[in-house]
């Protein structure tokens, strides 16, 4: 639907037409465009044909309105015009209004300038004209009219918990997903986890505005969003702003509707619709009004007593003919009743479905509050109870599934309310205080509790004790519950008050405190009252505890108002069929219903409720028997859905939670394997939903067949991040894991398949789900057979893919080939910022092809290519490329058969490079020669950050010139120079470079035999140096005069956080002067001591020593042999000493 750029329209430019017509053609209009209705309707009315002078001034009318439906109708659907469109359309619709009706040389007229894209002229010369509406002072007296009523009914306040400036702006949305046309809204918010696919923003003011310069405003637009959401706030925001000329300024008029008031009429014409609801708008009907732009608000499509049926309903083109008020609606919306005006419905997502898709050109939706904004509701609440707010918003944050609901302002709203009358309780109860809530049920029990005290209720009210109310509260239960529950069963949402009186509701009881804490009263437009209660899950709520009563005494089936059925006896038997009907129903209408009603048995809710709604341990029969039944419906064979997840939700409700416990603990344990039972696999599903352990990433490696993955398909589609290594998965997973990846649902963001046995086919598979998904950022196949081919078939998807950011395809052997397909894509992807291809046999022409991708390539920030054979050709092929590229960070060469020329080329590069951070090339063949490059690249260049040439042949000679660039250099922190033959001469100038430098962090020198010389260098440094956090020693030769030389600068040294000596030999002198640094130093985090013979009496004077020390988190004192009792009275007495220091011996 968004609009194309094209170039701007010219004036068309007047010459002759060819022989046989009296009329000059638009120049633009000849030759005339291949199928063009325009220009094939303007040559025959104005050129005529072979003995014809032209059309008939009917055949003018009647092609004027053809053009103009048939325009209008095709630009609508994608709110994007052609050039000639759009020369064309700004004005022919007010144009051809009016002069339809007009002589019929005018409509002539009409018609060429039509053609020529001069309607604007028309409509310049009908303002001037006296009796125009336009320049009408009375019309502006009726419009000023118009918005002083629209004050008076939307009222001058925002409405609590809904801040102004979140209903400031709306996302855009292409469409509805499966899981809002089919789901329960609380499911929807569940699933998800408040997860919400990315979609761009639009404002209020330009809501309903062309999305560019080129489009057209929507005719239809659909604004979604679950129950409680705010769409009725929304659009009473929208009315308000417009009557105070703050927003919706291109509306002439804003008519708003809702289906609350349309339920009350049978039937109904569009004139009159308009002139009895909206009598400022005088005895004209909107066609009328044009070329005054118009919108119509249709708020609530979701409590429209009758469904809209677009398929069966018969077109009515006549305003003044009465019809049902659903096929009203209808008409209005296909166009065929006001087609000039523009219509704006609010509808939860379930219902807007029944609207075909193609006659919507615009759906936004409202979306959650955020974690500022739950505040924010909260705050107006307890405005001035800073602790009460306190208490209430921490409850919050610390339940994820209370904070998920609470998302929805509604609920956000009533959980407030609730908690609040529980704190407050809390505070005058003596014995005991009362627990807080844990499930759904035992919140609503509370806010039903808080109902009954008359809490909640504006000040000054009196407000009935909690005893006098009892009696009351069952009457309620027993009629306004009835209707609640056959509400719920039909769908009804809204009632009058016929339904009150058809179920026996007292209309003076409505009037009580707890009446008015469930319902809303509201004046409809043709003066009769509308209620609804509060929300729909307190409708849900109420409509349980009816059936939960009246199901003990029932002898039939309660889902049959009529009463005939067969007998039903007994609550188990009425639970039963509660359940199979909530099973069974496809949009999920039953789920928290049947989630109430299982929370009513649970000891909590008795606790709760007793005395008022349920009697005293009533519940204790009926538990045990109620989750056997419940756990009956377990029985997923195919895939877990909704239905089979909220079975777990009513467990949970019931206070019976063992088994989704049990499937958490081996998600834990590592012990997940061994559960693949049908309530095993429910559980799971449930817990991809409601588990911490899943909230970040659900890692199931090694622990999935083939089988027990699909049947989690329809819930993996919600996760964020997804592993499956080591599996042993092959091609056909992939093709369910594409169909995941394919739905307009997915919320995937990472999937790792690393180590299974994916080949080239099921690479295609996943190639094919990425060009059309929209959510996956992460993709990791290391260690896989993808192959050339399978490369190819990811390349190509990574051409069209705009969303995907790092790829792996480590240990994949896709060799040169492959690696020149994805280098191809490189060229015009520009997403991909991480891409790993270790180990994948590619050579120096593979890195050719790679090198000329980065010339070109403004998005790779990562590039792992270690491990390859490219050589010294490979290097410089890359080092060409950084020399072009300024945007690469990362580059790993590590183990890439590259020598002093590569290395060589590689610090050219690097010195005019502004970008490159991380270079790694450890494990190549850099000798001193290369390393003067390196060198002199570390004295230009004031990027890099990291450099890794661990396991080189650098010698003394090298290391020493690296260290007098390392003092000169302002940019390095981290250096790795591992295993690269250094000696006590290289450390000497290291110490002195690491007086000088001020940036370096990281410096590792393990296996290099420095010795003591060389330890006592760094230490001395270590008395002066302010930047140095780690320092890695393993294995470098250092005996017990290094270790006191290290001690010596550990006690004056404030920034060393990390010092690792494993594997020397300080013995019991060195490890006495560490202690004796432990005693003052207060900078130091990690020491590892491990195998450097310690002996019993050194780790005695360590262990010692950590009690006066309280910087130290952990200490390796593993492999010095002191026997096993020794060890565990030392850890011992370190866990006493030091308790926050964790030991390893």
């Amino acid at each position: 639907m968004q609009a194309e750029p094209f170039s701007t329209p010219q004036q068309p430019q007047w010459q002759e037409a060819p022989r046989g017509s009296d009329f000059l053609i638009p120049g633009s209009l000849w030759p005339p465009c291949k199928g063009c209705i325009y220009c094939a309707a303007g040559i025959y009315l104005l050129a005529g044909t072979p003995g014809n002078n032209g059309g008939s001034p009917g055949s003018v009318l009647a092609l004027c309105s053809l053009l103009l439906a048939a325009n209008t109708d095709s630009m609508r659907k994608r709110e994007v015009c052609t050039e000639r469109e759009a020369c064309l359309v700004c004005t022919q619709r007010e144009a051809c209004l009016a002069y339809s009706a007009g002589h019929p040389a005018e409509q002539v007229k009409t018609l060429v300038l039509l053609l020529a894209g001069k309607g604007s002229q028309l409509l310049q010369a009908r303002n001037k004209m006296p009796d125009s509406p336009l320049g009408s002072q009375s019309n502006e007296s009726r419009i000023r009219k118009h918005c002083e009523a629209l004050l008076s009914r939307v009222g001058n306040d925002p409405e609590l918990g809904s801040p102004s400036h979140r209903l400031a702006s709306l996302m855009l949305v292409e469409g509805l997903t499966d899981l809002q046309l089919r789901e329960h809204d609380f499911t929807q918010v569940e699933a998800t986890r408040g997860v919400w696919l990315p979609a761009r923003a639009i404002t209020l003011d330009r809501l309903f505005l062309p999305l560019s310069r080129v489009s057209i405003p929507p005719r239809v637009s659909v604004t979604i969003g679950v129950a409680g959401m705010g769409k009725t706030t929304l659009v009473r925001h929208f009315v308000r702003c417009w009557a105070r000329g703050q927003a919706g300024q291109g509306f002439s008029w804003v008519l708003p509707l809702t289906f609350r008031d349309l339920n009350t009429y049978e039937k109904l014409s569009a004139d009159r619709l308009i002139r009895s609801i909206f009598p400022n708008t005088g005895e004209a009907n909107l066609a009328a009004m044009a070329p005054d732009r118009v919108l119509l608000v249709l708020d609530g499509l979701d409590e429209c007593k009758a469904p809209l049926e677009f398929s069966n309903t018969t077109a009515c083109t006549d305003p003044k003919k009465e019809i049902q008020v659903d096929h009203l609606i209808t008409n209005i919306i296909r166009g065929n009743l006001f087609p000039e005006i523009s219509i704006w419905i609010t509808s939860r997502p379930s219902a807007a479905g029944q609207i075909p898709g193609g006659l919507v050109d615009r759906m936004t939706e409202i979306r959650g509050l955020t974690e500022e904004e739950i505040k924010v509701c909260l705050e107006q609440i307890f405005p001035e109870d800073q602790n009460l707010l306190g208490q209430v918003l921490s409850q919050v944050q610390a339940n994820r599934a209370l904070y998920l609901m609470c998302t929805i302002p509604a609920f956000c709203r009533l959980t407030g309310l609730a908690l609040g009358h529980l704190y407050r309780t809390r505070l005058t109860v003596q014995d005991g205080e009362p627990p807080l809530p844990q499930t759904l049920c035992e919140l609503y029990s509370w806010y039903f509790r808080m109902a009954l005290g008359g809490e909640g209720q504006d000040k000054g009210k009196v407000s009935p004790r909690m005893e006098q109310a009892t009696q009351g509260a069952r009457k309620m239960v027993g009629t306004l519950g009835r209707l609640a529950f056959h509400g719920l069963v039909k769908k009804k949402y809204v009632f009058y008050e016929q339904d009150m009186k058809a179920y026996g509701v007292d209309l003076a009881l409505l009037q009580s405190p707890l009446c008015s804490c469930l319902l809303q009263r509201e004046e409809t437009l043709a003066s009769s009252v509308a209620y609804c209660f509060t929300h729909l899950s307190l409708q849900e709520f109420v409509a349980a505890t009816y059936y939960y009563s009246a199901s003990k005494r029932a002898i039939f089936d309660l889902f049959t108002e009529s009463g005939m059925s067969w007998p039903r006896l007994g609550f188990l038997t009425h639970f039963r069929c509660a359940a199979q009907r909530a099973t069974q129903a496809k949009d999920g209408r039953l789920d928290v219903f049947l989630r109430f009603l299982s929370g009513l048995l649970s000891p909590r809710v008795n606790t709760l409720l007793a005395g008022s709604l349920l009697a005293q341990g009533e519940h204790r029969s009926y538990r045990d028997q109620v989750a056997e039944v419940l756990q009956g419906f377990l029985h997923p064979d195919t895939a877990v859905c909704a239905r089979d997840i909220n079975v777990l939700y009513c467990l949970s409700e019931l206070r019976r939670t063992d088994l989704a416990c049990s499937v958490e603990e081996a998600m834990r344990s590592g012990t997940l394997a061994g559960m693949t039972s049908p309530p095993h696999r429910t559980a799971l599903a449930y817990l991809l939903q409601m588990s911490d352990i899943c909230s970040q990433e659900a890692d199931f490696s090694l622990c999935l067949s083939q089988r027990v993955l699909q049947s989690l398909l329809p819930q993996l589609l919600y996760c964020r991040s997804l592993r499956l290594d080591n599996n042993q998965f092959q091609d056909p997973v992939t093709e369910l894991l594409g169909s995941v990846l394919s739905g307009k649902d997915c919320r995937i963001q990472r999937i790792s398949l690393a180590e299974n046995q994916i080949g080239n086919k099921g690479a295609k598979t996943l190639a094919r789900s990425l060009l059309v998904n929209r959510s996956l950022t992460t993709l990791d196949l290391r260690s896989n057979s993808i192959g050339p081919q399978g490369a190819k078939a990811l390349a190509d998807a990574l051409k069209i893919n705009r969303t995907l950011t790092s790829l792996s395809l480590q240990s994949n052997v896709i060799k040169d080939d492959g690696v020149m397909c994805v280098a191809e894509a490189l060229v015009s992807n520009q997403t991909i910022s991480m891409l790993q291809l270790q180990k994948n046999l590619i050579g120096p022409r593979g890195a050719q092809q790679m090198a000329d991708a980065l010339k070109q390539n403004r998005s790779l920030k990562e590039l792992m290519f270690s491990s390859n054979t490219i050589g010294n050709r490979g290097a410089m092929a890359l080092a060409e490329a950084l020399k072009v590229n300024q945007c690469l960070e990362n580059l790993d060469l590590q183990s890439s058969s590259i020598s002093n020329t590569g290395v060589a080329v590689l610090m050219q590069a690097l010195c005019g490079n502004r970008t490159l951070s991380s270079l790694n090339l450890r494990e190549n063949s850099i000798s001193p020669e290369g390393a003067q490059a390196l060198a002199q690249a570390l004295g230009t260049n004031n990027t890099l950050k990291h450099l890794d040439l661990t396991a080189n042949l650098l010698h003394d000679q090298g290391a020493q010139a690296i260290a007098v660039a390392v003092g000169e250099n302002h940019s390095l922190t981290h250096l790795h120079l591992q295993w690269n033959f250094i000696q006590a001469g290289a450390a000497r100038a290291l110490g002195q470079a690491l007086q000088l430098n001020r940036t370096l962090t990281t410096l590792d020198l393990q296996e290099n035999a420095i010795g003591d010389e060389g330890a006592s260098s760094v230490a001395g440094a270590l008395k002066v140096n302010t930047t140095l956090i780690a320092l890695y020693l393993q294995v470098a030769s250092i005996g017990s005069q290094g270790a006191q030389a290290l001690g010596e600068a550990l006690a004056v040294n404030r920034k060393l956080e990390i010092l690792d000596l494993r594997g020397n030999d300080i013995g019991v002198v060195g490890a006495k002067a560490l202690a004796n640094a432990l005693k003052l130093n207060s900078s130091l985090r990690r020491l590892n001591l491990q195998e450097n013979s310690l002996g019993m009496d050194g780790v005695i004077y360590v262990a010692t020593a950590l009690s006066e020390n309280r910087g130290l988190h952990h200490i390796n004192l593993q492999g010095n042999p002191i026997g096993e009792s020794a060890a565990r009275m030392i850890s011992e007495t370190v866990k006493t000493n030091a308790p926050a220091c964790t030991v390893d011996m």
